[in-house]
């Protein structure tokens, strides 16, 4: 399937993001040669979603070695640069993994750590492919040929990934084969991701879709409006426990409740082996603007107090099954990762 956009392009010696802030009301792209301003737009979400940071963090990283040659760092400055690029934001595993794996290339100059990073892109983009294969003829194989309409939680598609996505991927997929009815976008609060983003590229791939509330996932499910919920994830446990998007919890557990199936898609390299279970991944906790301000004007009381954690988890019994561009891991019936 053809994207008519890209979230992330290596152009002109800099990492070129289309700014996801401004979605849906304008489609911005802007260049960057510097690590720091680049870090700060990643914790600005102009670029977020899992396997997108990981392509960002890759391309980080020749970022860092162009600015050590400009500015005559010393190795121990680029490492700084490249440590911070690799901690912008903690949750997502993809972003310390990308920078982590090509900055052991640095010794062997900037061309190899280039193209390696265009490499990570390319297999980041082939592994959309994939998991919108497997997961949906996992999908047909637990529900039938027919069409489906599916509920989907934050932005999974290709604003997300270099390719189709990881869940959106899958409805893609399922689309391009006739058997999607409709898609129910929460809206994703607080930042809206699901209204702004995901709504945008259903929009632009003529999948019919309606948003919702968060607050009303649950009674979409439970009154049968809703055949399965697919999700992405930011990490995986090696139990399956998975870190995904504020809210992603709830519609889990209203599947489970209702009896249907929960998946989380996301690529192997989302997958934390290191880690035994959920209660081991970092959560992060973003400020109290993003709740008590909406575009600047002050929507809660002065000096109030806010809970705004970035992800859930969700715990590896409520979720049928992890695809991956490898598998469909059965949670469910459990198969570890």
């Amino acid at each position: 399937m053809s994207i008519p956009f890209k979230a992330i392009e290596w152009r002109n010696n800099q990492v070129v993001l289309l700014d996801q802030t401004l979605i849906p009301v304008t489609e911005e792209y802007v260049a960057f040669d510097s690590v720091g301003p680049l870090i700060i737009a990643i914790q600005r979400l102009v670029v977020r979603g899992a396997p997108a940071l990981g392509v960002t963090g890759a391309f980080g990283v020749v970022i860092a070695m162009d600015e050590a040659t400009r500015n005559n760092w010393s190795s121990g400055q680029l490492e700084k640069a490249i440590d911070d690029l690799r901690d912008a934001r903690p949750t997502a595993v993809n972003l310390a993994w990308a920078v982590e794996k090509i900055r052991t290339l640095v010794p062997l100059g900037r061309d190899a750590v280039l193209a390696a990073a265009e490499d990570l892109a390319r297999d980041d983009q082939q592994s959309s492919t994939e998991m919108g294969k497997i997961g949906a003829d996992w999908l047909i194989n637990s529900l039938g040929s027919r069409q489906v309409t599916l509920l989907t939680h934050c932005n999974t598609g290709s604003l997300a990934t270099t390719g189709t996505g990881t869940a959106l991927g899958v409805i893609r997929e399922l689309h391009k084969r006739g058997l999607v009815k409709e898609v129910y976008a929460d809206e994703t609060r607080p930042l809206l991701q699901g209204s702004r983003l995901t709504a945008w590229e259903l929009m632009k791939s003529d999948i019919p879709y309606r948003i919702e509330p968060d607050g009303a996932a649950a009674m979409a499910i439970m009154s049968g409006r809703v055949d399965a919920a697919l999700i992405g994830a930011d990490r995986i446990a090696k139990n399956g426990d998975s870190a995904n998007k504020i809210g992603s919890l709830g519609v889990a557990l209203a599947c489970h409740a209702a009896g249907i199936p929960f998946l989380v898609v996301a690529p192997e390299s989302t997958v934390d082996r290191s880690i035994e279970s959920g209660g081991e991944i970092h959560l992060e906790i973003r400020g109290d603007e993003e709740l008590t301000h909406f575009k600047g004007q002050q929507v809660a009381p002065i000096g109030a107090k806010t809970f705004n954690p970035a992800f859930d988890v969700t715990p590896a019994k409520y979720i049928s099954a992890v695809i991956t561009e490898l598998k469909a891991y059965e949670i469910a019936k459990g198969e570890s990762l």
